[in-house]
């Protein structure tokens, strides 16, 4: 009888691990079916702006007869002009004119005067192309004495500079979208990038002084990079070199929550009246709507210009995250006013200045579709839907789950991802462990019952 129920426990096992060994198998398998194609980088010179026509006619007129353009809200190109001539020539390549009384000469003119103009922290201006302004914001810290000043020097330059106060205050918002820590605060990683012998994360400027070290968990175990070039203020970027060299799997991917990410495709200007994504480590994706470019902001560290101005919300922490729309690159985050649940302003460093600026290239996701809605992930609550061409239509991107890059995982937990290989193998070396030691108990239950059968015939 017990003889008997051990050769059932032997096969019993036998039959498991051979099971073990095909589940494994097809694990395998799977895990290199699904496995995404490595990534490629996309050098500065191959940014696109997303204005398309209308960029290209503001170029083609120049600044003294144009005043910008702006998606309208069909999706068609608007191209400010300020004679007839030019507005026929909009019209004859297929872009809709709006004939303005301002060129943008004259708006650059009034910028340069506020520029000129004693600093006052808590304030940012921009061109406004949809109503032919400079629109100039204070936040609540900007007291009244300075508040009049300014208002003296915009009344100086013309009736087209807007005065405005804003709730909220404009700070940097300091404190992949996936987070990275060092003793200076919290940040949010922007893009991977890299010199072609090295990769970076691209990230604030503000967010840390060069030699800054970062991890990415809040115990410091595990060591992500340290900073090694930026620029802050008068631009807002840093990079941050790997220990490893390299970003890992996934470089070409930014988070957006719930281990979702957004495959990155390429990279280029906004446009204005463009439908924009955010995404970061503390407030996750948002989205919303490009209202300026070139914008300047005079934070209390000083100040930043050329940034990309949107109704994107952000909080502390969100720093250095990526803003994105269609799987195409934009900016990083700089900082703003409001919060989430209020609303707000942000601002954002273009990522083609920084490329051109460091000589770096993004690392993009190969096979990723640029501008392919179809398989976007989930769009924040809220969005509108329009035609094809319009605004709001656009979409984050194609989907791609968001895995941690090569400093930011350890090798238990690639084992324990499903999407990797990992699994398989772990599954078939503990069958192969089974079967062998299923083996071993068989000859040696054998020669035991061998020693035994002799000993009695010993007597």
């Amino acid at each position: 009888m017990r003889h008997a129920r051990r050769r059932v426990v032997r096969r019993l096992t036998r039959l498991a691990a051979v099971g073990g060994l095909v589940l494994g198998g097809a694990m395998v398998t799977q895990a290199m079916a699904s496995e995404t194609a490595g990534p490629s980088a996309v050098p500065p010179a191959s940014a696109r702006t997303l204005a398309g026509p209308g960029a290209d006619l503001v170029t083609r007129l120049g600044a003294s007869r144009t005043a910008g353009s702006w998606i309208g809200s069909d999706g068609r190109p608007v191209v400010a002009v300020t004679d007839a001539g030019a507005a026929a020539e909009v019209r004859r390549a297929g872009a809709e004119a709006k004939v303005v009384r301002h060129s943008m000469d004259e708006l650059q003119s009034a910028t340069g005067a506020l520029r000129a103009a004693p600093r006052v922290a808590g304030t940012a201006w921009a061109v406004d192309y949809r109503t032919n302004q400079v629109v100039v914001q204070g936040d609540s810290t900007v007291s009244a004495a300075n508040w009049s000043r300014l208002t003296r020097v915009a009344e100086g330059v013309g009736d087209f500079v807007r005065m405005e106060r804003t709730r909220g205050t404009f700070t940097t918002r300091l404190n992949g979208a996936q987070p990275i820590l060092s003793t200076g605060g919290r940040c949010s990683a922007g893009f991977n990038v890299t010199d072609g012998r090295n990769d970076f994360i691209l990230t604030a400027g503000h967010c840390g002084p060069t030699g800054s070290v970062w991890f990415a968990d809040g115990r410091a175990a595990r060591q992500i990079g340290r900073t090694v070039a930026g620029s802050f203020p008068g631009d807002d970027f840093s990079l941050v070199r790997y220990d490893s060299g390299r970003a890992g799997d996934g470089a070409g991917v930014v988070a957006i929550g719930g281990g979702k990410g957004v495959r990155i495709t390429g990279v280029a200007d906004p446009a204005v009246g463009q439908r924009v994504f955010r995404s970061g480590s503390t407030s996750g994706l948002h989205d919303g709507q490009v209202t300026a470019l070139n914008a300047t902001v005079n934070y209390p560290e000083g100040t930043v210009s050329g940034l990309i101005q949107t109704t994107v919300c952000a909080e502390p922490g969100d720093s250095g995250g990526p803003l994105f729309s269609e799987g195409i690159a934009l900016g990083v985050t700089s900082g703003g006013s409001g919060d989430c649940a209020t609303g707000g302003t942000t601002f954002f460093q273009p990522v083609t200045k920084a490329l051109a600026t460091t000589g770096m290239k993004l690392i993009v996701a190969a096979g990723g579709t640029p501008g392919g809605a179809a398989g976007s992930s989930a769009a924040p609550s809220g969005s509108a839907t329009q035609g094809a061409g319009a605004p709001g239509a656009a979409s984050p991107g194609s989907s791609a789950p968001a895995a941690g890059g090569a400093d930011g995982t350890t090798l238990l937990s690639r084992l324990r991802d499903p999407r990797n290989a990992g699994p398989g193998l772990l599954v078939i070396a503990g069958s192969l462990i089974a079967l062998v030691a299923s083996r071993w108990l068989r000859a040696e239950q054998d020669r035991k019952a061998y020693r035994r059968h002799y000993s009695a015939s010993w007597g």
